[in-house]
């Protein structure tokens, strides 16, 4: 019959390694307990308790469990113990390179005729009438502008 998890088979470095990083407070919650799932699931002990007992007794659910000794056997300890790092951000930035060179274009320029120096409220306005810029507010333009240290006074 198939186990329900890979195999983890610890060697004596990386017991040691997982000790450490229960026993000291600097790191957290979730590598201590990656950490110790991973000690309970070594196969070099002896026998391994059930997922569930496991679970149970670390306050986590089985699917971690899994997860854990999955990324263990697939790309070893120090993927098992550290979170995935996302390949692209859950949502696009708005501003990029080129936004920001024309905004701070804008900014140096000279204001609009009846006016004496440009506003966040003004600047969003002429942003509007440009097409291949997105639609910003002007909380974001006043953040793009104090990240140069520009005033528009």
């Amino acid at each position: 019959m198939k186990p329900k998890y890979d195999l983890v088979f610890l060697s004596p470095g990386d017991r040691k390694t997982l000790r450490e990083v229960t026993g000291r407070g600097d790191f957290s919650n979730q590598i201590r307990t990656r950490a110790h799932i991973l000690l309970a699931l070594d196969e070099n002990t002896g026998p391994v308790k059930e997922q569930e007992e496991i679970a149970s007794v670390l306050k986590c659910s089985s699917s971690t469990i899994r997860k854990t000794a999955k990324a263990f056997c697939h790309g070893g300890l120090e993927e098992a113990l550290a979170r995935k790092r996302r390949m692209t951000p859950p949502v696009p930035a708005k501003v990029t390179g080129e936004v920001e060179a024309r905004i701070i274009q804008i900014a140096c320029s000279s204001p609009p005729v009846g006016h004496a120096r440009w506003t966040l409220r003004l600047m969003e306005d002429a942003l509007v009438s440009i097409e291949d810029i997105p639609d910003l507010s002007d909380n974001t333009i006043g953040r793009l502008l104090k990240k140069h240290r520009l005033s528009l006074t």
